[in-house]
């Protein structure tokens, strides 16, 4: 291995480990002594001696492995029994089984959506969503967790797109609470969206039969549901492996047809599939289980002083990353297994420990894992909520000369409409200063400008114009302005202006899309209006896209072009697109009357 690369993930590591955040595989201990209340088998099939003898069978009788793909031929009968077993269970048309509940998400999201389709999400949901959302290549919105008011707020400005479908879980895999299901049913009727389901750690525990949080609605929505699929694992209560999508004899076709995540890798061994088939029943008998486990949930919560959990999983936020551990390690040493969960598995400042329940533990354990946690300080808030960053509004173009001053300009007066806002160029090549026509525009505003970086008289790409001044850009000191920028801005909104367009580069190493894809800001593109920007904006959507970047705001700069507004609309899925003229006179009071006469600009 090459040794710059290899001190630099040295380094990366010492990091990891600095902050808390560096993992190890520790597999679940096996002996009684310890007590585990880590693990996703909720009922306790995974050790049950059905599901071992059906595992045992299916291997004797089929073989180890799967052998191909299903669509070669791999896999076994046992397959298509685990499919029907769930589709029954679940009350739903078919099923189709992955390896994993992961490959599942992948598989079903990007099929189901793509470019000019738009996808909201939860913003806690699972990883492999989230991924999904990225390959889908479709416009991702994400909602507060479970915030219904701003959903809607969102679906009511997406009117256009060809499928709208909205992605949440049934039990939300760290926080252990639950999804308003009939609320997005509702949602979704209303706004002709359709609804997505993981019920990874919901099935087994919640609804009739344990078929899950959806099947707790019952048939109310039964003559107008918006439900499209809904995501089983069968590695948690369950106790075996897999993830299946249950839906419509439709939606499995599809997916036959189309899911990479599926045509493209071996099918489960015939043990998991046999096991799958038996522990669907034992699962659907388990109502005394179900009962034991709910019944632990709520002596943990009145010991601990918690919110009851809706299911097996709460939540007990400590905040830091090392405390989280060092509680785990203590709990260890006292028989109990609880794992830590720092981020990015959770979001920041909410590390801690994710305690899970199972109907095999007893009320003893559980008092024997309280007594070391009753007096430990937590933060007031013990559940997993969002405490979002200040993110800076990061004003790029399409190509160099088409307006972003301006646009800045624009941006830093309607802003300070509400609050303080702060504008800064980071690298400015040239002669022009883009700064000081912003402080022209912006008099009498009360907004802050910061002063550039660098600034390079050569008006040229940032790279050359910084070798031409026997200078270069450092991403480490971009960065350490940006926080500076970010600290002095306060409470208030920071709009910065980018050189030239997206991938123009900061050296031959690194171009301004690089350092966006690191800082994650809210992303205003600007634009021409007129002939050649369908290509030019199309690719720097799917420049910013490809890094899982989104287009909060689109100007389109000049006269206004009807044709070019609508198919930017239908192609890219952005709902806020604002056609901005090239005013005979540009002066502050030509920009408030502009901003008097649109309904919403980027807050």
């Amino acid at each position: 291995m090459d040794r710059q690369l290899e001190s630099e993930l040295r380094a990366e590591l010492e990091q990891l480990a600095a902050d808390g955040r560096k993992r190890s595989l520790k597999a679940l201990a096996s002996s009684e002594a310890i007590v585990d209340f880590t693990s996703n088998d909720y009922l306790g099939l995974a050790r049950h001696p059905v599901l071992l003898e059906a595992a045992a069978q299916a291997i004797h009788q089929f073989g180890s492995g799967a052998r191909a793909s299903r669509s070669l031929g791999g896999g076994s009968p046992l397959d298509a029994r685990a499919e029907i077993e769930i589709a029954d269970w679940l009350g739903a048309e078919s099923a189709l089984l992955f390896p994993s509940g992961y490959q599942a998400n992948l598989g079903l999201v990007t099929t189901l959506a793509r470019r000019g389709d738009v996808l909201f999400s939860d913003e806690l949901v699972h990883a492999s969503l989230v991924d999904a959302c990225r390959l889908s290549r479709a416009c991702k919105r994400v909602f507060k967790h479970n915030d219904l008011a701003q959903l809607e707020e969102l679906l009511s400005t997406h009117p256009g797109p060809r499928r709208r479908i909205v992605l949440t879980e049934g039990i939300f895999s760290m926080g252990g609470d639950r999804a308003p299901l009939g609320h997005l049913q509702s949602l979704c009727a209303r706004y002709d969206a359709w609804l997505i389901v993981d019920e990874a750690h919901a099935v087994g525990i919640l609804g009739p039969e344990g078929a899950g949080a959806w099947s707790e609605l019952g048939d109310d929505h039964e003559g107008d549901s918006r439900l499209l699929a809904r995501t089983v694992t069968g590695g948690k209560a369950l106790g075996a492996a897999g993830g299946l999508i249950a839906g419509s004899t439709e939606l499995r076709e599809i997916l036959l047809q189309s899911a990479r995540s599926f045509i493209f890798t071996t099918g489960v061994p015939p043990a998991v599939s046999g096991a799958l088939v038996a522990g669907v029943q034992l699962a659907r008998d388990a109502r005394d289980e179900r009962a034991k486990l709910l019944s632990l949930g709520e002596h943990l919560a009145r010991r601990l002083d918690l919110p009851c959990p809706a299911a097996a999983i709460t939540p007990f936020v400590l905040g830091g990353n090392n405390r989280s551990v060092e509680l785990s390690n203590r709990l260890r040493e006292s028989g109990l297994e609880v794992r830590a969960v720092r981020p990015p598995t959770v979001p920041k400042q909410q590390a801690g420990l994710r305690m899970v329940l199972h109907s095999f533990n007893e009320v003893a354990e559980i008092d024997r894992m309280c007594d070391v946690l009753v007096n430990t300080t937590r933060p007031e808030i013990s559940s997993p909520t969002v405490v979002a960053p200040t993110r800076p509004i990061f004003v790029a173009g399409t190509d160099t000369g088409i307006g972003k001053t301006v646009v800045s300009a624009v941006l830093l007066r309607s802003l300070t409409r509400d609050g303080p806002a702060t504008y800064w160029k980071p690298v400015q090549t040239g002669d022009d200063s883009d700064t000081e026509t912003v402080r022209l525009l912006s008099t009498g505003s009360g907004a802050q400008l910061g002063e550039p970086l660098y600034s390079f008289p050569l008006p040229a790409s940032p790279h050359e114009a910084a070798a031409d001044a026997g200078a270069s850009i450092c991403g480490k000191s971009l960065d350490r302005q940006l926080s500076a920028e970010l600290d002095k801005a306060g409470e208030g909104k920071l709009v910065v202006e980018l050189a030239g367009g997206l991938l123009v580069p900061y050296s031959y190493q690194r171009t301004q899309l690089d350092w966006l894809a690191e800082r994650h800001p809210r992303i205003v593109l600007v634009a021409r209006s007129g002939l050649g920007t369908l290509n030019h904006t199309l690719l720097s959507v799917e420049a910013l896209r490809s890094r899982y970047l989104e287009v909060e705001a689109l100007f389109l700069v000049g006269n206004t072009h009807p044709s070019n507004r609508e198919t930017l609309e239908r192609l890219t899925g952005i709902s806020m697109i604002l056609e901005l003229p090239t005013f005979d006179t540009l002066d502050p009071g030509t920009i408030d009357s502009w901003i008097d006469g649109q309904g919403e600009l980027p807050n």
